[in-house]
């Protein structure tokens, strides 16, 4: 399989330390613009409760809501990894355009009847926007590492938690009428578009010259790219589904406890969990460039697998029991998610490691659209306990193929050798 031509930014004409300044000033911006861009993803499982207050919702269009966005999103996935648009076009400009296309579609839902098939048509697009976000922001990241990937990507999966975390903490507020928080969503997106303006590209960027449709071949082909992706796959089976839902499994349960007020408590505690996501982003980067890739997925779907099969009974359980195993599965269950890219751009050809992103997060967000949609039906035969055990499979099947990465001949090119 023939390597594609490739050129070097001209922002990136060398690598050594002088082509390094200005790294902290980039990504630092490049942070606050995932942050913000990120706030359209979950504003409606954020408006939701808010909603059922002037609208009636059933359960399955409920989850349409969440579902057209990762819908799209493998819309978007898949139309730039076969283009290789993120490894041909300035990925600053992609992303800016994204957010701000994200940001007028959000809005466009503050005018709109807050259930209907045009609002599930908008959040489609904003879900083919996040392809021009989400893999691009961790293609921007890459660009900067210098033996220090696993902490950089962790740092941006954290921004990224945050701005997906961000609406449940408008939620949590107060009773904030449900246009707010797509009004608030909306206006983010449009100062991550104008923030991205101000980020340099790091001296690791290349650029693809041509459409290569086999480098996505790579994805399942080559051993180790193969392995990292199951690995990736196990992860993701867990994470969007517990953070769709984790939400509505707690105002449950506080509501069953008589709380007065179990949609603001139920979102506190959402937001908190999903934000001890990004400190687990952080440490988990830190980690795995010390002391491997492998290493630190394996501890951390372990951890995350285990607080998955668990909190479903906890339902009933006492809050001083509950609230640190919620804490705790919010910390693990995306703590590895850098790690699975950093994995991918490490084994990767330079000039493939954006598509290669792309493709590795289309697959991912296909299989949450299973896991999402089917959490409520096991929920209505087997209980909480049930549905959530069901997410556990993943983070399983993810520890065998990141443990058989482990001995893959090409393991040595992960963390510096680390693995």
């Amino acid at each position: 399989m023939g390597k594609r031509p490739e050129i070097v930014d001209p922002l990136a004409p060398s690598l050594d330390a002088s082509s390094y300044e200005g790294k902290a000033a980039s990504l630092a911006l490049l942070l606050a613009a995932e942050v913000a861009a990120m706030s359209v993803w979950f504003s409606s499982s954020a408006a939701i409760a808010n909603i059922k207050h002037d609208a009636a919702i059933s359960a399955s269009h409920e989850a349409l809501l969440t579902t057209a966005v990762q819908i799209g999103f493998v819309a978007g996935t898949i139309i730039s990894a076969l283009f290789c648009i993120a490894d041909r076009y300035d990925p600053r400009r992609l992303f800016a355009f994204s957010a701000t296309t994200a940001a007028i579609a959000t809005g466009a839902l503050v005018a709109l009847p807050p259930t209907g098939a045009w609002v599930v048509a908008l959040r489609f697009v904003t879900g083919i926007c996040m392809a021009g976000i989400y893999p691009v922001g961790m293609r921007i990241a890459a660009s900067w590492a210098r033996r220090d990937l696993g902490l950089i990507i962790g740092l941006l999966v954290g921004a990224l938690t945050l701005g997906s975390a961000s609406p449940h903490l408008l939620a949590a507020t107060g009773d904030i009428d449900w246009r707010m928080i797509y009004g608030a969503a909306s206006a983010c997106a449009l100062l991550a578009a104008m923030l991205i303006g101000f980020v340099r590209l790091g001296p690791g960027i290349r650029r693809a010259t041509a459409i290569d449709i086999s480098t996505i071949a790579q994805s399942w082909l080559r051993p180790s790219l193969r392995k990292a992706n199951i690995g990736y796959l196990g992860h993701m089976w867990e994470l969007y589904a517990m953070w769709a839902w984790l939400t509505v499994f707690l105002h449950q349960s506080f509501a069953v406890r008589g709380f007065a007020h179990a949609d603001a408590i139920a979102s506190w505690v959402t937001f908190a969990a999903m934000a001890a996501g990004a400190i687990g982003c952080w440490l988990a980067g830190k980690l795995a460039d010390n002391y491997g890739r492998t290493s630190v997925t394996i501890a951390a779907m372990t951890l995350s697998g285990g607080c998955a099969a668990l909190t479903g009974f906890l339902y009933s359980a006492p809050l001083v029991v509950l609230l640190p195993v919620i804490l705790l599965w919010g910390a693990t269950v995306v703590a590895d998610s850098a790690q699975f890219s950093a994995a991918i751009a490490e084994l990767a050809e330079p000039n493939s490691v954006g598509t290669l992103l792309t493709a590795q997060t289309c697959f991912g967000f296909l299989l949450t659209l299973a896991s999402i949609q089917l959490v409520p039906g096991v929920q209505g035969y087997l209980g909480w306990p049930g549905a959530f055990a069901m997410l556990a499979i993943g983070p399983l099947a993810g520890c065998v193929a990141m443990w058989r990465l482990r001995s893959d001949p090409d393991a040595p090119r992960l963390a510096g050798g680390k693995r």
